[in-house]
């Protein structure tokens, strides 16, 4: 897409708005809505804005920012037609008035990320299941947790409910430009699934974050609350991202496929797996973000707990697809969609990496259900289990030493810094569950 392009859409389409969008450090999307009058100083990367109330961004006295426009990302926005107006989009990066890329932009790390894995002869592709809840709203459009079916994994209308709602959300989708692959209800009442086609790391990244707004939008012209947070109601099973992700050549042939290798995977597949699993625990804070994350990431409801991997057992962390050739991926199944898929993808890639510049040996797979293991039969086994609670996910992330390397000093600090705050509002909160078990009792 070239800038004459865009323009030409703006004309023909009659585009109104325009709306430059960004995300923080914590992966909220950020947008500044521009009028017609505006679009062209925008297009040439002129609009700024106030760095300093961006959480994790720069302080006070250095609070002027650019927004540079990334041309590929614009589109229109079908849900904002307006009797023959059209509103549209472009994803940014942040730049400092100098003319460089801020490094404190989610965005522009994993451009540096992905360029060092270039440098190592790599591209990124990824593909995000990001499984959502559709709950009711209450008399005052306050977002519950009731939901209005009462069906489960596959299942067809009229118990699923939240079918008008979804094929919505798959037309907008369409619209946009997305190729969606499949949608179904998942496991849990109210509980669904959009997947769309794979793309380098960072297209998959804008999608991610694109797939969640459209969520939300269309969600709420039915009256209904889309959420991603990982487990809304106790007793069922919560949300994931699984994160589908392989290793290219620089000549195009996917480097985690060898025809003649064991599983038909590659040395560089293997290397990867182990570097994955080396870290898994030291990149947990960033792929399951909240408190809540944890609530997820029990045994009994599917999620991933333990640091194992297999190409067909799902209580694995890592479980590898049967498709082979091009289609050769991992599956890393712990990532939640609250997550900040640029940051996210940064970390899994340079965990990756990892194991492939130290040549480290991948464990065996563990093909057995992992739930049904005891304790010792884990300790045994040499299968880690994920981090607990946030904190100490947070704890293992600044152990980490590629955190570093992945995020950048600047985002590590904001990041940590936020974090830790988050966790010390819990930890001092008085919740419903110790007012229901001690109140009366003590």
């Amino acid at each position: 897409m070239t800038r004459d392009q865009i323009m030409q859409i703006i004309k023909e389409k009659n585009v109104n708005f325009f709306r430059l969008q960004f995300v923080d450090i914590f992966g909220a999307m950020k947008n500044i809505a521009m009028p017609l009058s505006q679009i062209e100083k925008a297009l040439d990367g002129k609009i700024m804005f106030d760095g300093s109330s961006i959480e994790g961004f720069v302080r006070i006295n250095e609070s002027d920012m650019y927004l540079k426009p990334d041309y590929d990302t614009f589109v229109l926005l079908p849900w904002r037609e307006r009797d023959g107006n059209n509103a549209a989009r472009i994803i940014c990066d942040v730049y400092k008035p100098d003319g460089t890329p801020f490094i404190g932009c989610p965005r522009n790390n994993l451009k540096r990320v992905l360029a060092e894995a270039k440098a190592m002869g790599y591209t990124m592709n990824v593909g995000t299941e990001c499984e959502f809840f559709l709950f009711r709203r209450d008399a005052n459009g306050v977002a519950t947790t009731i939901t209005d079916d009462v069906t489960g994994y596959f299942d067809v209308e009229p118990d699923d409910a939240g079918i008008d709602c979804r094929r919505k959300i798959i037309q907008t989708l369409e619209a946009m430009g997305f190729e969606i692959e499949a949608s179904h209800h998942e496991v849990a009442e109210g509980q669904h699934e959009i997947n769309f086609k794979y793309a380098d790391a960072l297209t998959a990244a804008d999608n991610t974050v694109t797939f969640k707004w459209v969520v939300r939008s269309i969600a709420a012209e039915f009256g209904l609350h889309a959420t991603f947070m990982p487990k809304p109601v106790f007793g069922i099973n919560g949300s994931g991202m699984h994160t589908n992700q392989s290793l290219f050549n620089l000549d195009g042939t996917n480097a985690f496929f060898d025809e003649h290798g064991p599983l038909q995977l590659s040395k560089v597949a293997y290397k990867y797996i182990a570097g994955i699993m080396k870290n898994a625990r030291g990149f947990a804070a960033v792929t399951n973000p909240l408190v809540n994350s944890y609530k997820r990431l029990v045994a009994g409801y599917e999620a991933p707990v333990y640091v194992a991997w297999s190409a067909s057992n799902r209580s694995a962390l890592i479980r590898i697809p049967a498709s082979r050739g091009m289609g050769t991926r991992t599956e890393v199944r712990c990532p939640d969609p609250t997550c900040n898929p640029y940051l996210a993808f940064a970390m899994m890639l340079n965990s990756g990496l990892d194991g492939i510049k130290n040549d480290l040996p991948v464990p065996d797979p563990v093909n057995v259900d992992i739930f049904e293991m005891t304790a010792s039969e884990r300790v045994e086994a040499g299968i880690a289990s994920l981090p607990a609670n946030l904190h100490e996910a947070i704890m293992e992330l600044m152990a980490n030493p590629i955190a570093g390397e992945a995020l950048g000093p600047h985002i590590l600090e904001k990041y940590v810094e936020g974090k830790e705050k988050e966790w010390d509002a819990f930890r001092t909160a008085v919740t419903d569950w110790e007012l229901k078990n001690y109140l009366s009792r003590y």
